[in-house]
């Protein structure tokens, strides 16, 4: 059956959303999504918070939580009132679980979340989190559409994921998407998303608010991460193409941060007049400075905003600790904290240098968000150096030091405050001496990524518009044993087999040829990946002597390899073939030279 419309979700790490787009029109509109505002209230809102909350088995009646698509409910608890309920009782709240799909240090399908709780009730594991929103946002999907005769099997259905998502991730991603029922989903890079939702906001005007030599500066920063990516304008015979030619790290930043920061500094003030706060107090705390932030970002001529606190008890009013957050304050530890004026070789701080250290997810160790920049943009001219061909892209924005770009499109919910996106200006115009920064008007924080992702589903079922040139954002590459007589007491470096090259497209398969290697089959066989954003010279079957030294360890994997008619253990000779499928997931094939015989190796689970 033909795809009648392009169904796009914004799999968020602090909140998520749907959108739809027409194939036959321009129209593209924001799914409400139905979901637990309280027991035994429903209510629809335009994005879902990411947040699980597993209630005690004796904490609400049976049925409390009925969905319009579930009578019984389910229950894990999704949505908003998972978030309000577990700010009461954290430890039954699960947060941030998309950030777990790409920590190197665990099995993204073992059952850990909420992280470092002591709950009885079985625990969930990132992935099962990730399949848990998907399946909700599907059945709301369903639920809101029925009237309209929607069937998923008429729609091309993309989800969205971080620019800095690597393969592992990925692979989870749509591993989640297909067990929650959406079948085989289209991935699309977040920052694209929203560069996609702003070329058609400005209804084909993009094209005189954009030009040849642009380096346009994707800055998005959301609750929990920050994610950067820029795209190069080029004239091709007379008509602009983009392409993007950098992406940044996955950084665990966000607005979630500055509320933190500025409940401790709310807290410090509280101290000095002799109030105290208890644990559960100071939760409260963050959530009431968050939305007095907003309160102030919102309305400039606003000096103060007034914050209250709770305690338990039955006499919660005469219990209630006040205060205000004045916007000094605010100003002081946001923008001046989060976006210091820093200059371009001010880098971020390394991690502490304490041995043991408690372990869970790898947070930004330094808060300033400018640093993080900074540091992107000069990993960035690094890359593009790297390439003749993206070299001559970015022409004369390589500079010296870093890339510069020359525009820069916000998105993700920080950036609604108009303090934040002029500070960040004002920052990239110093760091390019003095020349302006010109920022690209109508953004949308919230909803953009969904927008956009449903619009580049339209575009690939059509074929209609224009596509941003994308493909693998890092190169990646296998590790390689040494082949060399054995010496006491010296352990050979690992060496690096390039197998995917940085910019390889959707579709595209390879086969590295004049080299043969040998794969171990009959047994269980580990497989060292590494990966760089920072090398899209490489190509295809360069090796490179020192894999630990010049590369980012990508995950160890084991593989069963099946056995030919030879004994256990035995050397087979095999050429490496990646592939990139269609819908963005990166496969990677040995085939044996002598027969038509050939073994998947997939970027999914890591074992440390």
């Amino acid at each position: 059956m033909s795809a009648r419309f392009s169904l796009a979700i914004d799999l968020g790490t602090s909140n998520s959303a749907i959108a739809i787009a027409d194939l036959e029109s321009d129209e593209t509109r924001i799914i409400e999504i139905a979901q637990t505002l309280g027991p035994n209230q429903i209510g629809e809102m335009p994005t879902l918070p990411s947040a699980i909350y597993i209630p005690h088995s004796e904490e609400f009646p049976e049925s409390s939580f009925p969905l319009p698509w579930n009578d019984a409910g389910e229950r894990a608890i999704i949505g908003q009132f998972a978030r309000e309920r577990g700010a009461l009782v954290p430890d039954r709240l699960v947060t941030s679980a998309k950030s777990w799909l790409s920590n190197p240090h665990i099995d993204p399908k073992q059952r850990v979340l909420p992280w470092r709780s002591d709950i009885a009730e079985e625990k969930l594991s990132p992935f099962e989190c990730s399949r848990l929103y998907l399946q909700h946002l599907r059945d709301a999907f369903l639920h809101t559409e029925r009237a309209q005769g929607r069937d998923l099997s008429e729609g091309e259905i993309v989800v969205t994921v971080p620019a800095s998502f690597d393969e592992v991730a990925r692979s989870l991603t749509a591993e989640a998407a297909k067990d929650a029922g959406l079948g085989d989903v289209t991935l699309l890079e977040e920052p694209q998303a929203a560069f996609y939702a702003w070329m058609a906001q400005t209804h084909k005007e993009w094209r005189n608010l954009i030009a040849d030599g642009d380096i346009v500066l994707v800055c998005d920063v959301g609750g929990g991460t920050a994610d950067f990516s820029l795209i190069a304008v080029t004239d091709v015979e007379g008509r602009l193409e983009l392409e993007r030619v950098s992406v940044g790290e996955h950084i665990l930043l966000g607005g979630d941060n500055m509320d933190l920061a500025l409940a401790y500094a709310l807290n410090a003030k509280l101290e000095a007049a002799g109030k105290q706060l208890d644990s559960w107090q100071f939760l409260a705390l963050v959530h009431a400075a968050s939305k007095a932030k907003i309160v102030l970002f919102d309305d400039g001529e606003l000096a103060q905003a007034p914050i209250a606190v709770p305690s338990r008890g039955s006499s919660l009013l005469a219990k209630t600790v006040s205060t205000t957050l004045d916007r000094e304050t605010l100003e002081q530890v946001v923008v001046d904290g989060f976006f210091a004026r820093t200059s371009l070789d001010d880098l971020p701080r390394e991690s502490g240098a304490a041995g043991l250290q408690e372990f869970g997810l790898p947070y930004a160790s330094d808060p300033v968000v400018s640093k993080h920049i900074a540091r992107f943009l000069t990993q960035s001219l690094q890359n593009v150096k790297a390439s003749e061909k993206l070299a001559a892209l970015v022409g004369a924005s390589a500079g010296t030091q870093a890339l510069m770009p020359t525009a820069v499109l916000f998105n993700g919910g920080v950036f609604k405050a108009a303090p934040i996106r002029s500070r960040v200006l004002d920052l990239l115009a110093s760091w390019n001496g003095g020349q302006p920064v010109r920022e690209l008007q109508g953004f949308e924080p919230d909803l953009a990524v969904a927008r956009g992702g449903a619009i580049y589903g339209r575009l690939r079922a059509t074929g209609k518009g224009m596509r941003i040139k994308a493909g693998a954002a890092r190169s990646y590459y296998i590790g390689l044993e040494t082949s060399m007589p054995a010496i006491p007491g010296y352990k050979p470096p690992l060496k690096a087999l390039c197998v995917v090259p940085q910019g390889m497209q959707e579709g595209t398969e390879l086969l590295i040829e004049g080299r043969e290697f040998g794969l171990v089959t009959g047994r269980t066989a580990e497989f060292r990946f590494f990966s760089s954003s920072v090398r899209s010279g490489d190509t295809p079957g360069q090796i490179l002597p020192d894999a630990e030294r010049e590369l980012d360890d990508a995950g160890l994997l084991e593989v069963a390899i099946p056995a030919l008619d030879v004994p256990v253990g035995q050397v087979v000779p095999v050429r490496v073939s990646p592939v990139v499928t269609e819908l963005g997931i990166l496969e990677l094939w040995m085939r044996h030279t002598n027969s038509d015989r050939r073994w998947k190796v997939e970027f999914q689970v890591r074992t440390e």
